[in-house]
């Protein structure tokens, strides 16, 4: 290992969500995914609304209750407790997803396990036998929602990178990510494959596409 990467730190949990969530505009209705996305949610910028919509039935998602002020009846996609916002709707579970299908949702913010340079997502399964048996909601939330974005580490803990040329894992999604929020840059998907529109602090470019398994450019604004 280069001394240089030894010094890349890179973002962490909480500043990848940061990240993203700058990138989300007022009034945005959005979903937000389970772990790294669900922090997004804590970082909206000051004088900006967004909407939180959850699968199972609630359009005004508020942060989560005090400890011991949770309503078991109240809780998200992911079995969390969640409070109402004010205005909050509810409504049945097939209207939730009509929602989704009708492309009324503006941002859906997920993990993922691989993502490909023509941005196909692979976020549920890793096709082993012990796998998760089915997909959820991703499959309709990546093929419904106008703007997908991905929060993820830039690589497995084995050091796999999850940008890849092709997805080896069941797909939830072909073509449908538009951005990549890693621990090291944030990456646009577009035609061409990965573009780094922007790096983490400490990393270089040159870090980022030795960590990237498919094509990777610098975008206009790290081109000196």
């Amino acid at each position: 290992m280069t001394a240089e990467n030894k010094q890349a730190r890179g973002w962490n949990r909480q500043e990848m969500a940061r990240r993203a969530a700058l990138d989300i505009p007022d009034g945005s209705y959005v979903n937000l995914g389970i772990g790294i996305p669900e922090m997004v949610a804590q970082f909206v910028p000051e004088g900006r609304e967004l909407i939180y919509h959850t699968e199972n039935g609630l359009l005004g998602m508020g942060p989560a209750p005090a400890v011991g002020e949770e309503d078991p009846e109240l809780i998200n996609a992911g079995k969390k407790a969640v409070t109402a916002a004010p205005g909050a709707a509810y409504f049945h579970h097939a209207d939730s997803f009509a929602m989704i299908r009708g492309q009324h949702i503006d941002v859906c913010v997920l993990g993922a396990m691989q993502i490909s340079e023509q941005g196909d997502l692979a976020n549920w399964s890793t096709g082993e036998p012990d796998a998760i048996p089915a997909v959820g909601g991703a499959m309709d939330l990546v093929a419904g929602v106008k703007t997908i974005y991905v929060i993820t580490q830039h690589c497995t803990k084995n050091g796999e990178p999850k940008l890849v040329e092709s997805c080896s894992y069941p797909l939830t999604g072909k073509g449908v990510v538009n951005r990549i929020y890693t621990d090291l840059a944030v990456v646009e998907v577009t035609p061409q494959g990965f573009v780094a529109v922007e790096l983490a602090p400490g990393v270089s470019f040159d870090h980022v596409q030795e960590k990237t398994g498919g094509r990777l450019v610098a975008g206009p604004q790290l081109e000196k």
